[in-house]
């Protein structure tokens, strides 16, 4: 089997309550899931939120791949969703385990075949996007090592994006001297628009939002770019810890920074201008946000409560109309701090695939009818 379609590990999940039944491509073999972990366990019947959008547990993480299970005490990532017409599939990574992808009707998650410089590391989200040639990849934001990974969807590395050396003109002169003078790049997070990878670095005391230019077929050039924006601070538009960054497409294009400390969605033109700001409840540390049909979810590191473990908020026209609580409602133990969340609608119905963090954890959950 060829190293673009090796897949090491197949699990599927078998009558789950909501989805359709679908018939699987004929290299998919059923298999028994792994013991539900005691971390994992969720409470029986629970529900969590409010209105219409109230959720209640899919399944949890005895449903991924043995492989991925013996490491996910280590995640600290997030999910890109495949929104493509007639797709769905929902990509992620795992430190010691690679990338995984989970079927379009969620029933089997696969481990792909990863390239070693990238399965080791921790890979901080995911976000897919299409070259010029229309060829869809995936990025991947490697914090601890300073670089960016572009895929194949079937986990073939195509690109490397190196650490800023101080040779690129980055655009503002304190991004400049920053890393002229060896300062550390930490990107948590990546998106696409329109030719340019938008890469967050919250985990530095840069904080600004840097671009790279992307060109050619596959596979692409991707060059860093010279325009920035944000910055550590409190004034609007710069940013106490620029943790997730989000390409949002309505009548136009803007561009959303999670800020985790200051609880709010900071909003910019795709050239950096500041916008607005979307505030969320205070005390609350927001990681991502991610939009589907209306709706936005936010996973949360803290809730304005920690004693609760944290929220995950449901948005509709910019206002929270759902607070779901993984640990405190549902009884998800492994989730003290969400750090990333994203949305999937199957036959009308929302779910929300979770990841935890410190420690890991993973959890699918399913929207309860009126």
């Amino acid at each position: 089997m060829g190293r673009l379609s090796a897949l090491l590990i197949v699990t599927c999940v078998a009558g789950l309550p909501g989805l359709p039944l679908e018939a699987h491509s004929g290299h998919e073999t059923a298999g028994v899931p792994g013991p539900t972990s005691a971390r994992g366990a969720a409470r029986t019947g629970a529900t969590s939120g409010q209105g219409a959008m109230r959720f209640r547990v899919l399944y949890t993480s005895e449903r991924l791949p043995e492989k991925a299970r013996e490491v996910l005490a280590s995640a600290h990532g997030g999910f890109a969703v495949d929104r493509r017409p007639g797709r769905g599939e929902v990509y992620f990574a795992l430190p010691g385990a690679g990338l995984l992808r989970i079927s379009a009707d969620l029933r089997s998650i696969r481990l792909l075949e990863t390239d070693p410089a990238m399965r080791e590391t921790n890979l901080h989200n995911t976000t897919l996007w299409e070259a010029a040639d229309g060829t869809p990849l995936l990025s991947l934001p490697a914090n601890d090592e300073g670089r960016v990974f572009t895929t194949t969807l079937t986990g073939e590395l195509v690109h490397t994006l190196e650490a800023p050396r101080g040779q690129s003109d980055l655009g503002p002169a304190a991004v400049n001297d920053y890393f002229r003078a060896g300062g550390r790049f930490t990107p948590t997070d990546v998106d696409h628009d329109r030719g340019l990878l938008y890469v967050t670095t919250g985990y530095s005391d840069l904080d600004w939002v840097l671009t790279a230019r992307v060109s050619g077929a596959t596979p692409p050039a991707i060059d860093w770019n010279d325009l920035a924006f944000g910055g550590r601070g409190t004034a609007p538009g710069q940013l106490g810890t620029g943790h997730g960054v989000t390409v949002v497409k309505n009548d136009t294009v803007r561009i959303e920074v999670a800020d985790r400390p200051h609880a709010e969605i900071d909003r910019f033109t795709p050239e950096g201008q500041y916008l607005s700001t979307l505030d969320l409840p205070e005390g609350s540390f927001p990681c991502d946000i991610d939009y589907l049909d209306g709706y936005a979810v936010v996973g949360a590191l803290h809730g304005p409560d920690r004693d609760k473990g944290a929220p995950v908020y449901l948005l509709q026209g910019d206002h929270v109309v759902s607070e779901v609580w993984p640990k405190e409602e549902l009884g998800l133990e492994g989730f003290q701090h969400v750090h990333n969340a994203a949305l999937r609608r199957i036959d009308g119905r929302f779910y929300i695939i979770l990841q935890a963090w410190n420690p890991g954890d993973f959890a699918i959950l399913e929207q309860v009818e009126e």
